[in-house]
């Protein structure tokens, strides 16, 4: 049997433009681990997610906190995150 066009080619890709930001977020102290500030991918207003615990870039789950900007000015900031928002 032929293989025919149908008038759209089967590659055509439509594209859509995604914009992130990287929000600060907060996690909580486990046992000998103390709470670290984390950084989270956001793909919405993070107005959307605020207090809302999501996924870090690291892999751990933080509360998101809307009052504090990514890269956090403190001491205590998880040093993968850091290391993978390094663009």
């Amino acid at each position: 049997m032929p293989v025919t066009l149908d008038g759209a080619a089967a590659d055509v890709v439509r594209m859509m433009l995604q914009t992130s930001t990287v929000v600060a977020a907060r996690s909580r102290a486990h046992g000998p681990t103390a709470a670290l500030w984390h950084a989270v991918e956001m793909h919405r207003p993070p107005a959307e997610v605020d207090g809302a615990c999501e996924l870090t870039l690291c892999g751990s789950l933080a509360r998101v906190s809307t009052d504090q900007a990514w890269p956090v000015p403190a001491r205590d900031v998880c040093p993968a995150c850091t290391l993978l928002t390094r663009w």
